[in-house]
């Protein structure tokens, strides 16, 4: 694949009004999002429940792409249809998770490193030829008294750069994601420094590993108070310290920014998206990439009765990607919404 066939997939990731849909919970994952609503981990329920997310009428309007994890990218509908048949024929962009998760980083306990680059090479070739156009890989940075460490931000930074390099020369485009958790008592001011650090190391591997910017998507975590932290930013604290640092560590060459919802809730997801794109032009398009808080409340309507109920939780899938695809544009109010 061309360089101007990267930049062309990374810029139609990023279109107006649109944004991406995480469903690639790993099978362990799905199951205790199952199990919170009372639905069996089969095969076929997660086939079933990924057929009701990409298969909802309209939702190519507001999301341009999916994150799919390995087990959902070989899965077709009941009629036989695969997935990634479905999605590009609805405008969809196939994705998919290739990272094998978080795993202790020697020498510094309670840090994480995220593995999988070990065969990296043969299965993004193996994606490509399923459809993929685009790929995932998840970095977990956590803040405590001691952490995160230079060394974890380094390690898990690099790690990254290797990814993407090896996406761009499987012509996938890279989607490089430096979670910082909002796990913690930490107020929004530790996060901006944590955050600033962590992106500043991310672009210097990347430089180093030769990955073109063109070509790559950066998927962030907002800069936001920690979930204990007695005193919660606003949420235009948390847009303007959020463009703020993205400002100061992000190069403008980079087609676009992707947010995470990690552990928001809907409504604080895209409100904060909102008013970041309020506060616009930017030099890059900010859009979100949601798991959770594009899913769950669909979810929680279909495990009632999955059959019954499969159109009506499309309709509610759909309802949150164009609140989002709105708030992507700084045009979501909450009456829209309502």
């Amino acid at each position: 694949m061309s360089i101007e066939e990267l930049e062309s997939i990374a810029q139609a990731m990023v279109a107006p009004g649109k944004g991406i849909i995480a469903i690639d919970e790993s099978t362990s994952t799905i199951k205790k999002r199952f199990d919170s609503v009372k639905i069996e981990n089969t095969e076929e329920n997660r086939r079933a429940y990924r057929e009701m997310l990409l298969t909802a009428p309209k939702l190519g309007e507001h999301i341009s792409g999916a994150i799919l994890y390995d087990e959902t990218l070989r899965q077709s509908t009941k009629a036989g249809v695969p997935f990634t048949k479905v999605m590009m024929d609805n405008g969809i962009l196939p994705g998919i998770k290739v990272d094998k998760g978080p795993h202790p980083l020697a020498g510094f306990p309670g840090e994480v490193v995220t593995e999988g680059l070990d065969g990296l090479r043969e299965r993004l070739a193996e994606y490509a030829k399923l459809g993929a156009k685009f790929a995932k890989w998840r970095a977990v940075i956590n803040i405590a008294d001691d952490a995160p460490s230079g060394t974890c931000i380094e390690a898990n930074c690099h790690a990254l750069a290797r990814y993407a390099a090896l996406c761009q020369e499987a012509g996938i485009v890279p989607m490089v994601e430096p979670e910082v958790l909002m796990d913690g008592n930490h107020d929004i001011d530790v996060c901006y420094d944590v955050t600033e650090a962590t992106l500043r190391s991310l672009f210097g591997a990347l430089y180093e590993q030769n990955v073109m910017l063109e070509g790559t998507i950066l998927k962030a975590s907002m800069v936001i108070s920690g979930k204990d932290c007695p005193e919660q930013a606003s949420v235009d604290e948390v847009a303007e310290a959020t463009v703020r640092c993205l400002k100061a560590t992000v190069p403008a060459s980079l087609p676009g920014i992707v947010f995470l919802s990690g552990g928001q809730t809907d409504e604080q997801s895209t409100a904060h998206l909102n008013a970041m794109n309020q506060m616009g032009p930017h030099p890059w398009p900010l859009s979100f990439s949601y798991g959770r808080a594009m899913q769950s409340a669909a979810l929680k309507y279909w495990a009632k009765d999955l059959v019954k109920n499969f159109a009506e939780a499309q309709k509610i899938v759909v309802s949150r990607a164009r609140e989002n695809g709105l708030a992507a544009l700084g045009q979501w109010t909450k009456a829209k919404a309502a």
